[in-house]
């Protein structure tokens, strides 16, 4: 074999690796691609049962309800088509409020009811930091 046909096939055969690890990679991903579940998602293709998975969506206005212990949350996450009540033992995060958004994780139970793990609580694109507030206000006023 010449030199020419020896580095060809080492870039077919190098090819040929990268193309059998990117297909290997999508495959393990599947469905957990996606970065959370809607409600509306759960509705419609049914509950991942037996793994773990993110929920996300809105929180529903009135449904915050913090259990006699002091440390569980109740609440009913929300996509404007469908809710899903969801559970959560531990500290909340300082952004969680009705009418904003979070992300979940933790698993379904067969009644439909999910319990999380974890919450992350999001926000808007407008939102920014209490005292970056002040201070742009600060700055605002001392030029003028």
């Amino acid at each position: 074999m010449t030199a020419k046909n020896q580095r060809l096939t080492l870039v077919l055969l190098a090819l040929a690796a990268v193309a059998a690890a990117a297909l290997l990679a999508l495959s393990a991903l599947g469905d957990q691609a996606a970065f959370f579940y809607a409600p509306s998602d759960v509705a419609r293709n049914g509950l991942p049962l037996g793994k773990a998975v993110r929920l996300g969506g809105m929180v529903e206005a009135g449904s915050v309800r913090r259990a006699a212990d002091g440390v569980t949350v109740h609440f009913v996450v929300t996509d404007g088509r469908a809710t899903t009540p969801v559970t959560f033992a531990g500290i909340v995060p300082d952004l969680f409020r009705e009418k904003s958004g979070v992300v979940a994780e933790g698993q379904f139970r067969p009644d439909g009811a999910f319990v999380a793990t974890n919450l992350l609580a999001k926000h808007d694109e407008k939102y920014m930091p209490p005292e970056l507030a002040g201070k742009m206000h600060e700055t605002k006023t001392l030029e003028q």
